[in-house]
């Protein structure tokens, strides 16, 4: 895979440069509430325009139905990448059509220009070949040199990702370098005891990562909506808790094959639980009490891991070589029901192994619950990327970069 210093080595000065990034950031009435994956696009897009070249930077946000839809613009966005750049960035209110041909057309080199939402185009996620192919084509048009730098959107057979680096010479950029070389820690020559905590809605979500996972890792901590499945399994009641009773022979055989293998499987010991489902938008205070995971009340929802759990997960992450965490242990977006995901994090920050958040809802939480996202190993971009690398699955962006 040639990587962006190769790209700079060989000239960039005057050229045009597509740099397929991922500002699918998470907005509320039009406000970027995490800029997160903007940010870390910027040494891509920095290294370039210092260098010379004129910057067409292309997203997805969102899942429009392949039309132009107001709601999922690209230009909040836009407007934030101007911002930390420092400098004025040009924005095509269209994707391959004469707003986006005029918009490159007046880069002067080491300008930069957004264009509009991909996935405001049907080819962009086409399960047809010669559909995307075509769309591939028309981005091609706009560029000269093609830099994959979306790690959020590797693990997609899409145009953007897949088809246009095999029609223009292409190079990773340093966001994609680094989750690739943070994802081989987790893979490669693993330093041990190697702890991994898995959270999140849906077991369903998570069932191939941790068939992986129970060969590799030392410690798995499930939390989460997920947890109340393998609670299940237990014989355990789990009230309205969210259960995916179709899981349950599936995450039995886990619990059975991880004891055979030697991974400690640790589940919830204690929940707080509710008979509402908290206020998101308000975020007012929510009524629920704390009890056993074995005695979760039939008419009450389990909604966060209680105090004797964070305990238990802090000692099982303490001594960690290696930490990967993917998902909130509880509805992290109420102050009520955070304060798992925060002992998480903090454990995290205790520890002096390498540690990883694994992208997607825990980046988030971790920015939002204040956290100084520098004083982590390291904060993805792109949680479906990572799971499905720590799978062992064969990631189709990454694998068009490599040909």
């Amino acid at each position: 895979m040639k990587t962006i210093d190769e790209l700079l080595a060989e000239g960039v000065d005057g050229k045009r440069v597509f740099v397929r990034a991922d500002l699918n950031v998470p907005l509320a009435d039009g406000t970027i509430t995490d800029d997160g994956r903007i940010r870390a696009v910027l040494p891509t897009v920095k290294a370039l325009a210092e260098a010379g070249a004129k910057v067409v930077v292309a997203s997805h946000l969102g899942r429009p139905k392949g039309a132009p839809d107001p709601a999922f613009s690209l230009l909040p966005a836009a407007e934030r990448l101007g911002e930390l750049l420092g400098a004025p960035v040009a924005f095509a209110q269209d994707t391959v059509g004469p707003a986006a041909h005029d918009a490159v057309n007046g880069l002067q080199p080491g300008q930069v220009a957004v264009v509009e939402n991909l996935r405001f185009n049907a080819g962009e996620t086409s399960k047809d070949d010669a559909e995307r192919g075509e769309f591939a084509d028309q981005l091609a048009a706009l560029a000269d040199v093609y830099v994959g730098d979306g790690f959020g959107a590797v693990h997609r057979k899409h145009a953007s990702v897949y088809d246009l680096p095999a029609k223009l010479p292409h190079y990773a950029g340093y966001l994609i370098a680094t989750e690739v070389g943070v994802l081989k820690k987790l893979t490669e020559d693993v330093k041990r005891p190697y702890t991994v905590i898995l959270g999140g809605a849906k077991v369903s979500d998570k069932l191939a990562v941790i068939d992986e996972l129970l060969g590799k890792a030392d410690r798995l901590l499930i939390g989460g909506g997920m947890a109340y499945t393998f609670l299940k399994a237990k014989g355990y009641e789990v009230g309205i808790s969210l259960l995916q009773e179709d899981q349950i022979p599936t995450v039995t055989e886990y619990m059975e094959r991880a004891e055979k293998n030697g991974v400690e499987l640790v589940l919830p010991v204690d929940v707080l639980v509710s008979t509402d489902f908290p206020d998101l938008k308000t975020k007012a205070p929510a009524d629920f009490e704390t009890v056993d995971a074995d005695k979760i009340p039939s008419d009450k929802e389990g909604l966060d891991i209680g105090p004797k759990t964070r305990e238990l997960f802090a000692s099982k992450i303490a001594d960690a070589e290696t930490v990967f965490w993917n998902g909130p242990v509880g509805v992290a977006e109420h102050p009520d029901y955070a304060n798992g995901t925060a002992a998480i994090a903090r454990a995290l920050l205790n520890c002096d192994g390498f540690t990883v958040v694994g992208g997607g809802d825990s980046a988030a939480a971790v920015r939002n619950l204040g956290f100084d996202e520098n004083a982590f190993g390291h904060i993805s971009t792109g949680g479906g990327a990572s799971l499905e690398y720590l799978e062992g699955k064969t990631l189709p962006g990454l694998a068009a970069l490599e040909n």
